[in-house]
C-alpha cells in the first residue's frame, strides 16, 4: 500500500501544486486557465485550447495518497458504441499513466493517477500533456465512429480555418 501523508505533507504538496500550475500556465501558451475548486477537496483544473477539440479541461484531485486527473473526451455515442468502447479499450494498450473510461453517463474520459511519493513538477508536466495529446490524437477518430454527423462536422470545421 502507497504511503499515507499526514496534514502537513499534504499542505506542502498543496502549495508545490499551486507552483507547478502557476509555471505550467506561465510556460504553455495553449493554457489558458489554471484554478481551484472553492469547496473542502483539494482540487485545480487546467483548462487548454486545442487544435482538434476546441477545450481539454484536466481536473487534478489530491488524495492522501494519491493525485488523481481526468479529463472529458466525448459524451456517450450515439450509434457503434461497441465499436468505440472496443477501440478506447484497445487504445489503453498504448497509454502510459493515464486510461480511457466510461463515466456514468456513459461519456468517455481519460484518466489516472499517481502516487504522491514520486510527484514531481515534470511529472505533472508529464500528465498534462500526455492527457492533451491524447484528447487531440482521439477526438476526431471517435467522434466519427460515435455520431454520424461528425464527419460532416470536420469537412465543415476544416473547411473554415483554411477559409
Amino acid at each position: 500500500m502507497s504511503e499515507l501523508f499526514d496534514e502537513p505533507s499534504l499542505a506542502r504538496i498543496e502549495r508545490q501544486i499551486d507552483e507547478w500550475l502557476g509555471r505550467a500556465r506561465a510556460n504553455h501558451k495553449n493554457i489558458l486557465a489554471v484554478d481551484r475548486s472553492e469547496d473542502d477537496e483539494f482540487r485545480w483544473y487546467v483548462r487548454m485550447s486545442g487544435e482538434e477539440k476546441d477545450f481539454t479541461t484536466v481536473w487534478f484531485t489530491l488524495g492522501q495518497r494519491t493525485l488523481r486527473y481526468e479529463t472529458y473526451v466525448m459524451p456517450a455515442p450515439e450509434q457503434n458504441a461497441e465499436l468505440l468502447y472496443e477501440t478506447v479499450l484497445r487504445r489503453n494498450e498504448k497509454l502510459v499513466g493515464a486510461h480511457f473510461s466510461i463515466g456514468l453517463e456513459d461519456a468517455i474520459y481519460l484518466r489516472g493517477e499517481i502516487g504522491l511519493s514520486v510527484l514531481n513538477e515534470a511529472e505533472l508536466d508529464r500528465i498534462i500533456g500526455t492527457l492533451y495529446s491524447t484528447v487531440e490524437q482521439a477526438f476526431w477518430p471517435l467522434l466519427e465512429i460515435g455520431y454520424a454527423k461528425a464527419a460532416a462536422m470536420r469537412t465543415q470545421r476544416n473547411s473554415t480555418r483554411t477559409a
